[in-house]
């Protein structure tokens, strides 16, 4: 390796600050760090979940998109907020639209999958539990994004919805595919 593009490591974060989208940093113990934090681990989770899906299934498919959803509202959590004119709807701003797509998303999934009305205890799939534990991290992911907001940070409102919607389908994603493995007569 030569030169200082191949280095994974700048040292500019060795003050406990990090860098933001479009210039500033902010400290990397700020509930918005954790936030962002949190997301990643989701999609880290979500790959789980996705590796354990079959490839090019309808599944695996909307566990990818949303994966690259959540990597969108790291995007605008991480934006300077004086430079948010700049960012892209669905590469780095979330918008209404992204909200309704996730809504759609679970929507349908429950329209093929109705849900019962039963507490479920995961681990019947080791995809279910993947996604079960991606749920729980995007749950925290969005009460870091709150406690970023009353920090004064910069959170939009659609940040906020798409993180709550956002752990409603993937229980609903959990519940998919899962299928009969966690129905009650299973358990």
């Amino acid at each position: 390796m030569s030169g200082d593009a191949s280095r994974i490591y700048t040292k500019t974060g060795d003050d406990g600050t990090t860098g933001r989208l479009f210039g500033g940093r902010v400290g990397k113990d700020d509930p918005l760090i954790e936030a962002c934090g949190d997301i990643d681990e989701a999609v880290g989770a979500l790959g789980l979940a996705r590796a354990e899906l079959d490839p090019g299934s309808d599944l695996a498919e909307l566990t990818l998109a949303n994966q690259r959803r959540l990597f969108v509202v790291a995007a605008d959590l991480m934006a300077n907020p004086h430079s948010r004119e700049r960012l892209e709807p669905g590469t780095s701003l979330v918008d209404a639209d992204l909200v309704g797509a996730v809504e759609k998303d679970i929507d349908a999934l429950v329209a093929q999958h109705p849900l019962e009305p039963v507490f479920i205890v995961p681990g019947a799939t080791r995809a279910s539990a993947a996604f079960d534990l991606a749920r729980g991290v995007v749950r925290r992911a969005e009460r870091h994004a709150v406690a970023a907001a009353r920090a004064g940070q910069t959170v939009s409102d659609p940040v906020l919805l798409t993180l709550n919607r956002m752990s409603d389908l993937v229980y609903v994603l959990a519940r998919a595919s899962a299928g009969d493995a966690e129905s009650p007569s299973h358990e």
